[in-house]
């Protein structure tokens, strides 16, 4: 019985198998250099095309400090920058707490089921539902059931809502990464199984849950469909409140009941004007939020680094 199995792999060339496998592997190395070559020379393309035309607004210091006019040479996009980290700043803290929470539940504590399952189901389902369908639940809500107006914070929970299925599948996906071996040495040296995620699982999942958060937010700084259908308007001339005041306790939160536009509503409103000027400015405002996208996922790397590192 040995003598045939030595003799069947004798007769096995290994050198063909290793050649065939190389051979694929540099087709699949090839092909998605080739796709990432055509994304980012497609960014590139486009970033240097926006910035070309709207070159003569972006060197205007005006530009990033003036509200929206119906002169195009005077339309800034203070109200659009302010009003769009405002809304991240609510997405990002709705979003991530019940998104981590959510997906460490299911992936840890959720008793394998038919209900969990359906519940996993319906997750990865609305990670692809179109954007307009969720500022069509957030006006039917919380602004017409609710009361609670078209404000920062309706914009900032519609948004939560549309990524918070992202935020749930990559916290999954990002915990089942950690080898099984890590919780059971956890558990070997008595630790309980809170302390076990607080401690070890969650740390060691942090990078992709950053990354996953990350992604999500960058999605939602680009939505426009959502923010219009709940009411946002596109000219705003006034900041919202502070949220830092001189007097005691020195925070406000009445700017989340303020009117709001964000960056996307206002290129929109620039884009749809006939005047020339308009498409000029439109497009300077494009450089500036694919740069606070840009800005916003070199700071996920960072951070990304920076608890791989640790």
């Amino acid at each position: 019985m040995n003598t045939l199995s030595e003799n069947v792999l004798s007769g096995i060339d290994y050198a063909s198998i290793s050649r065939k496998n190389r051979s694929r592997d540099i087709i699949f190395a090839s092909l998605g250099i080739f796709v990432l070559f055509i994304a980012i020379t497609t960014l590139v393309a486009l970033f240097l095309d926006l910035a070309m035309r709207g070159a003569p607004r972006l060197a205007d210091p005006d530009f990033y400090t003036s509200f929206p006019s119906r002169r195009p040479l005077d339309a800034g996009i203070l109200s659009a920058w302010v009003g769009t980290i405002m809304v991240m700043v609510v997405t990002a803290v709705v979003a991530v707490p019940l998104g981590v929470a959510a997906g460490l539940y299911l992936e840890e504590y959720a008793k394998k089921n038919w209900f969990t399952d359906v519940i996993e189901i319906n997750v990865s389902n609305l990670a692809g539902v179109p954007s307009i369908v969720y500022g069509l639940l957030a006006l039917g809500l919380f602004v017409q059931t609710f009361g609670m107006g078209e404000t920062v914070l309706v914009a900032g929970l519609v948004l939560a809502l549309l990524i918070l299925p992202i935020i749930i599948v990559s916290t999954r996906e990002a915990i089942r990464s950690i080898p099984s071996e890590l919780r059971e040495a956890a558990y070997g040296l008595g630790a309980n199984q809170w302390q076990t995620m607080s401690m070890y699982i969650i740390p060691a999942a942090k990078p992709g849950i950053i990354t996953g958060a990350i992604v999500g937010l960058s999605r939602a700084i680009g939505e426009t469909a959502p923010i219009i259908t709940i009411g946002a308007l596109s000219f705003i001339a006034f900041l919202p409140q502070s949220p830092i005041t001189g007097d005691f306790p020195f925070i406000s939160f009445e700017w989340l009941n303020s009117g709001f536009t964000v960056m996307p509503i206002q290129m929109f409103g620039w884009v749809s004007r006939p005047q020339a000027d308009f498409q000029i400015t439109a497009a300077a405002a494009g450089v500036v939020l694919i740069i606070m996208t840009l800005a916003m996922n070199a700071l996920a790397i960072y951070i990304r680094y920076r608890a791989r590192k640790s």
